[in-house]
């Protein structure tokens, strides 16, 4: 408690309780620290934080539980030629999403393959029948389908004329959803317009680390891909909505992803500015415009244009929408599809005004803290608490939209065991996440986790492995063998949640196909050496008792034969010193 502190008096206090020196009862008060350490007495150690405690409980009535994939990354080198070749495997597909419990699974379809010119003039007849032979067998198992109409595999006829910088592609792209809506809809009730249209117009466009490879026009190619995007999304959306839904009565929205970013340094407003500025250009970039009001976020258009005036342009680098476009954009969802995978500390970094980059107009960069788990890409760390606050912050940034998560998962490099009990801590710490953000409050309603299979990764190849399901490329028929993840997710999936241990055991932790728990049969038991035991445990008695006594006669014939044989020596040696029998053993 608080007390005389010799020549500082009564000033300085050290105390975990307060005193007041001016009442004459002295009264001890409990500050917090007394609180904390009370608990470092009961945890004997540090306490976790409240928000790091795991919570026990159940996900709301309802929720979707659903494994996802991809139609080139599933379609043997190094590309998606034939992949895991899901082709022709539908049936082993289908059985691996039965082992996983899921009542949905996200998949998407190849635009190349449905119209290979990127048109409806040809519309390959063989390459739909396969998917709606996947529908089929997914509606027979129970298994609801959740179609992406574009995962990044654009047709080469459409990228010879620019891609998703040529603004036609808004109308190609309508057309093509519009083909889809026609031939599933019936049977398809939950749609994705796009994957992560961030990953497609940074890294396609900017980097040049995805297709198509472009990177020589950093500074403008991927906000004008970004821009034809978000039109292509809102298109197809009124095109459901104003055709389509009132006699399919499906669900209609967009997939955006994003990392959450924590400040570097928290007492470092720059750094904490950095942060925001993160998560609003990635995150933001294309959320902003859907979920707010049809146009980008003020902290992209303010930097964007400063910059490009900087450099001597007469105007921003990023496009506008006109008025008709942004009321045409705003509300275009049905729900907010998210993936997320990691954090990152960002720190602010000026770039100079000539350079040309989305990195230069963001501002940012980014590290991690060596603490954080690994996995087997490089800019992926175990960091589940970011996915409580980037939940939350999409909860507060766009009021509190329906969130389904469309993608979370982790990968492993090198892997050939199927105990892949990294992926399982992954799993079992972000799943809990999203627990506790439906504890927030969070309208979140659905979890997928990344993938089904391993896969084909994109620029990493078959190297990356994210799959609750092993595939050996190696072997021609390709199976897929389940890992432990895939056992842990499906008895997740079955509770619909984490139930506590302390309630005492739960049916949904059983597999359904292991038949009901059976007490083993008392055995009656039996006398032996003066005690009452089973029938099993006696026999195992009488069999060490036999082996003990096989033991002891051994052991007095092998001292019997080394006395007479020091016996024979000591006639031979009358000098020798005699020895007792167990001292010369």
């Amino acid at each position: 408690m608080d007390n005389f502190e010799w020549l500082n008096g009564y000033t300085v206090k050290f105390g975990l309780y307060h005193v007041d020196f001016n009442n004459s009862n002295r009264p001890r008060t409990a500050r917090a620290s007394a609180r904390y350490y009370t608990e470092v007495i009961t945890s004997n150690g540090m306490p976790l934080p409240r928000e790091d405690e795991f919570l026990y409980g159940q996900f709301p009535e309802g929720f979707i539980w659903s494994a996802a994939s991809a139609a080139y990354q599933v379609s043997n080198d190094d590309t998606g030629d034939v992949a895991c070749d899901s082709y022709h495997k539908i049936a082993e597909d289908v059985a691996a999403l039965r082992n996983l419990g899921v009542s949905h699974y996200r998949f998407s379809i190849s635009w190349p393959r449905v119209l290979p010119d990127g048109t409806t003039k040809y519309i390959n007849e063989a390459g739909l029948s396969y998917y709606v032979q996947l529908i089929d067998a997914l509606l027979a198992a129970n298994i609801k389908p959740q179609v992406t109409l574009y995962h990044w595999d654009l047709p080469q006829a459409l990228q010879d004329v620019g891609g998703w910088e040529n603004e036609t592609i808004v109308w190609r792209f309508r057309d093509y959803a519009d083909l889809l809506f026609q031939r599933l809809g019936d049977k398809v009730k939950f749609w994705i317009t796009l994957n992560e249209p961030f990953v497609i117009a940074l890294q396609g466009y900017g980097y040049g680390t995805a297709a198509p490879g472009i990177s020589f026009r950093p500074g403008t190619a991927p906000y004008i891909a970004g821009h034809n995007l978000i039109k292509a999304h809102a298109e197809a959306w009124h095109l459901y909505d104003d055709v389509y839904r009132a006699r399919q009565g499906g669900l209609i929205s967009i997939t955006i992803s994003s990392d959450w970013a924590e400040p570097r340094d928290p007492s470092n407003q720059e750094d904490v500015e950095a942060a925001r500025r993160y998560v609003q250009f990635m995150g933001g970039w294309f959320a902003h415009p859907i979920f707010k009001n049809g146009d980008y976020n003020e902290v992209m258009k303010t930097r964007i244009r400063d910059r490009s005036l900087a450099a001597g342009l007469n105007k921003s680098r990023l496009p506008e929408f006109t008025e008709s476009e942004k009321r045409r954009i705003n509300g275009t969802y049905d729900y907010f599809g998210f993936n997320h995978y990691t954090t990152v500390l960002a720190y602010n970094l000026d770039y100079a005004s000539w350079i040309s980059s989305f990195d230069a107009d963001r501002g940012v960069a980014s590290i991690t803290d060596r603490s954080w788990p690994d996995s087997g890409s490089f800019w992926l760390k175990m960091t589940p608490f970011g996915f409580r606050r980037i939940l939350n912050w999409l909860k507060e940034e766009y009021n509190n939209p329906p969130i389904y998560v469309t993608e979370n998962g982790v990968s492993q490099r090198g892997e050939t065991s199927l105990n892949d009990t990294a992926r399982i801590y992954y799993l079992r710490s972000y799943i809990n996440e999203a627990l506790k953000a439906v504890r927030d409050k969070v309208d979140l309603r659905g979890y997928t986790v990344w993938s089904v299979m391993d896969n084909f990764e994109w620029a990493t190849g078959f190297a990356e492995r994210f799959g609750l399901h092993f595939v050996n490329y190696t072997d021609p028929s390709l199976p897929r063998i389940p890992k432990a993840s895939a056992k842990f997710y499906a008895s997740i999936t079955r509770c619909n949640g984490f139930p506590d241990p302390a309630a005492g055991p739960h049916p949904c932790l059983q597999p359904e196909d292991a038949g009901p728990t059976i007490s083993p049969k008392r055995e009656e038991e039996v006398q032996f050496l003066g005690l009452a035991l089973g029938a099993t445990e006696a026999q195992t008695a009488l069999y060490t008792l036999f082996s003990l006594m096989l033991l002891g006669a051994c052991t007095v014939a092998f001292l019997s034969y080394k006395y007479c044989k020091r016996s024979k020596q000591r006639n031979t040696h009358p000098g020798q010193q005699e020895l007792s029998p167990v001292s010369s053993f």
